[in-house]
Formats: C-alpha cells, sequence, structure tokens
C-alpha cells in the first residue's frame, strides 16, 4: 500500500526544474545565434549585392549613351603659307582626300595642286587641258564623295575630271599618290553653239547614262550622253543627245541635276526653283524658295544622296528642300526643315560623304556644323576673318579653310549628329517620304542611305506585345489562382499547382520556335475557329457551370467538395474541338472560303502571319504561371480566421471571396500582375520569332510589331562598337531598365497603398 505521506514519482518529475544554462545549451543557442547572424548579413549584403549591380548597370548603360547626345568640338591647328599658295591664282575648289593626307586645290587659272595637308608643301601640279584661249567661267561637283568635278568653259564648252589617289606600300612604307581622270576625255565637250561663256554648269554620271547641264543667263542646255558596249567586240560606243526642254524668263543662278535622272533644280534669282521632270522633259512646277520678298539665294549644295537640295540665303537661313507628293499624289517641292546660321549671307555649303550632315561659312567667317535628319545645329564658331573657301574630308574630321593665301586647318570632332530628341521620339521627315513618319531602319545596302532610328515604334511594339499577352493571362492565371486557393480541395490543388508552375519551366525559345513555324501558320489557317475558341470558351464554361448548379443535390453530392473543376476538363476539350472542326463551315459560309483576304480586301485590314495575335497566345501561355503562383500563393495565405469569421457571420463564400479574402490579397495580386507585365515587357526570344520584326506603329492585331528587346538581340551584333547605333540600342535597352523601374515603384507604392488600406481586415 502507498505511502501517502510520501509523494509519488511523477509528482517528483513534475517539481523538477530543467536547467538552461548547460555548457550543451548554452553552446546550442550560440551556434543558433551565429547562424541568425550570418544569415541576417548573408541576406543584407546579397540584397545589397542585388542593388549595386542594377546601379552599376545603370551608370554604364548611361556612360555608353550619354556621349551621343554631345555636341561638335572645333579645335584650330597651325596656319600653313606655302610659297606657292601666294602665287597661286584665285582658287574654285579644295578638297582633301580620305585619310587627311593629301589635299587638292583647283585655281582659276585650271592649275590643279595636289599639297601635304601637315604642312602645305606642294606635292604634284597638273594643268588641265583646256583650249587655247579659253578660261573657266564656272564649276560644279558631282554627288558629295564622287570627287568628279564639271567646268564650264568661256568658249561654250564643258570639261569633265576625276581627281583620286592611288595608296600603295613601296618598302612596306604607305604612299599616297593623286592622279587625274578624264571620264568623258580629254576634249572638251560642246555645249553652246553660239560659244558664249557657261555660267553655270552641273554634271550627273550614273554609270551607263551622264547628263551635262548648263546655262548661259536664262539659257537652259541639257545634253545626255550614253555609253554602249560590244559585248563581241568590247569597243565602246558614246552617243550624245541633246535634250529640249521648256525654257525660262528669268536669269539663272545654279543649277543641279538629280542622281537618279528624275529631276532636274534650276534656281533662278528671284529667291525660286524650277523643277524639270526629266521623264517627261516637262516642266513640274515653279517653287518659292523664301517667304520673304527681299531675301535672296546666296548658296546652294545637294545632299548625300542628292535626293535633298541645301539652299543658304542672304539673312544667314539655310532650307532643306526635297521632292515629296501631296494628298493628290503630285510630286512637288517641299520645304522639310530650316536651320540659322547668324545673320549674314552663307557663302558656302559642302554636304559630308558619308553621313546626312553639312558644314556651312557665312559672309562674318562663321562656320556652322549641321545634321539634317536630326534637325540639330550642333556647332557655330568664328573660323574665317571674311571671304573665305573651305573644304570637309571624306571623314567629316577636318576642315581647310584657305584665306589671304594661307591654310587654316581645323580638327573637328563631330562622332554622332544622327540623335537627337525629335529623332528618337518625334515623327521624322526623312528623303523619298511623303510625310513626317516614325520609322526603324538602322542599315542599307547603299552608302548614302539616311538613318532612320526613332525609338517609338520599338516602345509601342513593345507595350503592344506586352499588352496582348496581358490581356489573355492575366484573367486566366488570377481566375485560377482564385478558384485554385480558395475552392478546389486539397489534394486536387497538390496537383493542380506544381503542373502549372512546371510551365514555367519551359524555355522560352521552345515556345518561340513553335509559336512562329506552327502557332502562326496554325491560326491563319484556322481564324473563325481561333475566334470562336476565344469567344465559346468561356461561354461554355458558364453554362457548364449554370446547368451543374441546377442538377439535383444527389446528383452534385455525389463529386467530392472542391473536385467540381474536373468536371470542365470535357467541356474545354468538347468546346475546343467543336470551335475548331466548325471553322472551315464558318470561313466558307461567312468569309467567302478565306477570311485572311476577306479581312484585307473587304475590311482593309492588314494581316501578317506572325502577329499579335500569334504573340499574344504564345507569350501569354509564358506569362500565366508568374501572374498564377504568385496570386495563388497571396490568396492562399489570407488568414482562415477571416473567412471562417466572415462565413460565421452569414456571409456566402462568395461574399466572403469578394469582400474580404481578395481585398486582403490585393497586394499580393497586384504584385503578381506587374510581374507578369515586366516579363512581358522584356521578354526577347517569343517576340523575336513570331512577330516577323516589322517595326511599325499599328494597334492591328493582325500586323507584327518589333520590341526593344528583340531589336538589341538582332542587331546588336551587327552593330560597330562604339558607332551611333551601338549606342542608341544600348538606349534602348535604357529604356527597358528605366520603364521597369518605373513600374516596379509605381507597383510599390499602390501595393503598399493597398496593404495599408486593407491591413485592418
Amino acid at each position: 500500500m502507498t505511502n501517502l505521506a510520501e509523494p509519488s514519482m511523477s509528482a517528483k518529475s513534475s517539481t523538477q526544474r530543467i536547467d538552461f544554462n548547460t555548457p550543451a545549451l548554452k553552446r546550442k543557442r550560440k551556434l543558433r545565434a551565429l547562424k541568425d547572424r550570418l544569415a541576417r548579413w548573408y541576406v543584407t549584403f546579397g540584397g545589397l549585392a542585388v542593388l549595386g549591380a542594377v546601379t552599376l548597370i545603370f551608370f554604364y548603360l548611361a556612360w555608353v549613351v550619354l556621349p551621343v547626345f554631345s555636341g561638335a568640338e572645333l579645335a584650330e591647328k597651325k596656319a600653313q603659307s606655302p610659297a606657292w599658295l601666294s602665287e597661286a591664282g584665285e582658287p574654285l575648289l579644295l578638297s582633301i582626300e580620305e585619310q587627311n593626307k593629301v589635299g587638292m586645290r583647283l585655281g582659276r587659272d585650271g592649275q590643279v595642286v595636289f599639297f601635304n595637308v601637315k604642312d602645305g608643301s606642294e606635292r604634284k601640279r597638273f594643268q588641265l587641258p583646256l583650249p587655247a584661249g579659253a578660261s573657266i567661267t564656272s564649276y560644279a561637283e558631282d554627288q558629295p564623295g564622287t570627287d568628279r568635278v564639271v567646268l564650264g568653259l568661256s568658249n561654250g564648252q564643258a570639261l569633265v575630271f576625276k581627281h583620286f589617289y592611288k595608296v600603295t606600300y613601296p618598302n612596306n612604307v604607305k604612299t599616297i599618290s593623286a592622279e587625274l581622270q578624264y571620264p568623258l576625255g580629254e576634249a572638251p565637250i560642246s555645249m553652246d553653239e553660239q560659244g558664249r561663256a557657261l555660267e553655270h554648269v552641273a554634271f550627273s554620271d550614273k554609270g551607263d547614262a551622264k547628263l551635262l547641264a548648263a546655262t548661259v543667263g536664262a539659257e537652259l542646255m541639257l545634253l545626255s550622253i550614253s555609253e554602249e558596249e560590244n559585248f563581241l567586240t568590247g569597243e565602246t560606243t558614246v552617243e550624245q543627245e541633246r535634250i529640249a526642254l521648256p525654257q525660262i524668263a528669268d536669269p539663272i543662278k545654279d543649277v543641279f541635276i538629280d542622281p537618279r535622272h528624275m529631276w532636274l533644280y534650276v534656281l533662278n534669282g528671284r529667291a525660286k526653283a524650277d523643277v524639270f521632270d526629266l521623264r517627261s522633259n516637262q516642266l513640274n512646277g515653279r517653287y518659292k524658295l523664301e517667304a520673304d520678298g527681299d531675301t535672296e539665294v546666296t548658296a546652294a549644295t545637294p545632299l548625300l544622296g542628292g535626293i535633298s537640295l541645301l539652299v543658304g540665303d542672304s539673312k544667314g537661313g539655310i532650307s532643306q528642300w526635297f521632292m515629296a507628293r501631296d494628298e493628290d499624289g503630285v510630286a512637288g517641292l517641299k520645304e522639310i526643315r530650316t536651320f540659322q546660321l547668324g545673320d549674314s549671307p552663307v557663302q558656302q555649303i559642302v554636304a559630308e560623304d558619308r553621313r546626312k550632315g553639312f558644314v556651312a561659312l557665312n559672309g562674318q567667317g562663321e562656320l556652322g556644323v549641321f545634321h539634317s535628319t536630326a534637325h540639330r545645329t550642333l556647332l557655330v564658331e568664328p573660323a574665317a576673318e571674311g571671304k573665305a573657301l573651305f573644304t570637309l574630308s571624306p571623314r567629316a574630321n577636318r576642315v581647310l579653310i584657305e584665306e589671304a593665301g594661307q591654310f587654316k586647318p581645323w580638327a573637328l570632332d563631330n562622332p554622332h549628329p544622327e540623335v537627337s530628341w525629335s529623332a528618337l521620339w518625334e515623327k521624322v521627315w526623312y528623303e523619298s517620304y511623303d510625310e513626317p513618319k516614325y520609322i526603324w531602319q538602322s542599315t542599307a545596302a547603299n552608302n548614302d542611305f539616311e538613318p532612320k532610328m526613332s525609338l517609338s515604334p520599338l516602345t509601342f511594339g513593345t507595350l503592344k506585345a506586352a499588352f496582348y499577352a496581358m490581356l489573355l493571362a492575366a484573367p486566366l492565371a488570377i481566375c485560377a489562382a482564385i478558384y485554385t486557393a480558395y475552392f478546389m480541395a486539397p489534394q486536387m490543388r497538390g496537383k493542380v499547382k506544381p503542373v502549372i508552375e512546371l510551365m514555367e519551366a519551359l524555355p522560352t525559345v521552345i515556345l518561340g520556335f513553335f509559336a512562329g513555324l506552327f502557332l502562326a501558320p496554325f491560326v491563319e489557317n484556322n481564324l473563325p475557329g481561333i475566334f470562336s475558341l476565344l469567344i465559346l470558351m468561356p461561354m461554355g464554361m458558364l453554362l457548364a457551370a449554370f446547368g451543374w448548379s441546377r442538377l439535383p443535390e444527389s446528383i452534385r453530392l455525389r463529386v467530392p467538395d472542391g473536385w467540381e473543376a474536373a468536371l470542365l476538363i470535357p467541356v474545354v476539350l468538347f468546346i475546343g474541338w467543336f470551335s475548331l472542326s466548325m471553322s472551315g463551315v464558318m470561313e466558307n459560309a461567312f468569309f467567302a472560303g478565306d477570311m485572311r483576304l476577306w479581312l484585307t480586301n473587304d475590311l482593309g485590314i492588314t494581316f501578317d502571319q506572325r502577329n499579335a495575335l500569334v504573340v499574344g497566345l504564345a507569350m501569354g501561355f509564358a506569362v500565366i504561371p508568374n501572374i498564377y503562383s504568385i496570386a495563388e500563393d497571396a490568396i492562399f495565405s489570407v488568414p482562415k480566421s477571416l473567412t471562417y469569421g466572415s462565413l460565421a457571420l452569414g456571409a456566402t463564400p462568395w461574399q466572403t471571396l469578394t469582400r474580404v479574402v481578395i481585398l486582403t490579397a490585393s497586394p499580393g495580386i497586384f504584385s503578381a500582375l506587374m510581374i507578369g507585365m515586366g516579363r512581358a515587357v522584356g521578354e526577347t526570344m517569343i517576340v523575336l520569332m513570331a512577330t516577323g520584326n516589322t517595326p511599325i506603329m499599328e494597334f492591328n492585331i493582325f500586323e507584327g510589331l518589333r520590341t526593344l528587346s528583340a531589336n538589341i538581340a538582332v542587331e546588336m551584333p551587327e552593330s560597330e562598337v562604339g558607332s551611333t547605333h551601338y549606342r542608341v540600342l544600348f538606349m534602348a535597352a535604357m529604356v527597358l531598365l528605366l520603364f521597369t523601374f518605373a513600374m516596379n515603384t509605381l507597383a510599390e507604392l499602390i501595393r503598399q497603398r493597398l496593404r495599408n488600406k486593407y491591413a485592418s481586415l
């Protein structure tokens, strides 16, 4: 029998106290604290490292991009006064070869002198084969970069020559030798039968066809010269034909020939231009070049490529003109943009040989550097004291001025004139276009190409692709997350959620490959079925749910609670099969057998096989897992006490969902949408392979697009490091980074506001 005076064994054990200060427990606490500190330091360091990496990326992008917005710089070199220059006659033309080693000077006396650019010393001298007693009365150059010059003589003849430079390496020493050629022969060509002095001349060589124009007073003369080679004998036959053009009454001030031999521009003394159509040899029209009646044209030259004409006036203005069609399709000379170089008359305009830029000199000796497409004035500085003659090197990095028997060399640094705010983001009127447009076309096959670097169509394409992707992904992902987290049985949720999250592991290059090679032609061939599927699928699911709710409870209760979604699988399969199988029937019944042609011919809607619809389907599929996973976790994490409390107060499950659960989870749902949006904006491979990469600004869902990321992926390997194209691509990357930063910042602000608003629930 137990002694009641003694405590039981259980009572003894319950009264014993555990000693937490044993050495083993102290070591465990210290180790745990150390692990906590290490984890905290590791997380802090990792977060700071990520922020630092993003900051470094931003500054690196800025470091690459900022040089494109810098202006031009002009540095004066030591003036040269060679002895031969003081004895030379009046200068007509200066030129520098590509390496900035050898210069060329043409004098009024017909002397062509090649000299060293570094010190001005003479290298070689040529006397042009002028007829006895004839002198040079006018001159003109062919298009920039051709080095062809035509001279008008006092006896009514014209002489064409070309200066060129051979590079050789005798004894491994680079040597540049200058030579002259005569494309039409050394014998001058007679232009005026009366032997009058040619006041203005122009020449254009298009290969097998050449045009030579000359003027005397108000009389205009045009000569066509063609060459044909006998492929059997190799002999070349030269034929000359005089072209009769309508004559004008006003004295002619200058004449220019379009290099495509489409137009002939004749400037007269009343600041007007007469444009002749060389295809019909008729007058196209007379155009007023200056709005101010007392302004005169003082200088003019064609821009690189010969499409545009630069006209300088007596008040320092420079305007760009080219032929463009109006709303009725009639071509006319249009003033595109204007520049200003001081207040004194423009003396000379020289176009660059490789870019759409030009340099001008006015009567006060001010030198201006401009770019036409970017509508940019890069530099205006005094470079001469009075009347002077200058030239620009082919690489546009050296300016040589002759003034008062001296050569004044200047070093010009102008690496990125093509970029301006208007060129990047506004409509630009490009050459050969009928109106200003947003265009991205960074390269072409010809050297006189006008780069079109508007980021607007790329940004628009990025937002367009993201919009259509989110239009598909956001409703599906959010609704799926709500149903999975709130209504679905735990066992079924454990199977569905991993499968959807597994979709995120699919490589986007595989999705893009599938979308471009299979989905795009499938959508094109089954357009009625695709649209029927998009319309009938939600309607069919709602009708199936409504029909299920009207069945007797004896039937509905046989399906375990939360497993009702499995009944939608046959509904989805049936609607998909029905929509696609009826595609051909609907196409024949409503769209004359081809919905694509019906869209194009009847509705005027352009259809491309790889379009925004395909991108929306493919990229929406790729974005769904991101949005679903985060939104589902946010909804599932809502405390059950809120749900049970709401149901206990008499709210229905739907009321609890809409007024408690979704509001509480709204910060997480919004974060999911923003992350999905960021994924869609930055997606590369899907849009690269499924859009056609056409940089156009059309909201049409059936047209292609080009995004910023895809454009970078396509063109970065082809761009020259340090070039304007290269830096603009980095600017596109910066735009993406800034857009993502702005979206994430806005999302965080809204998320915090939602969290504070619904934290009391």
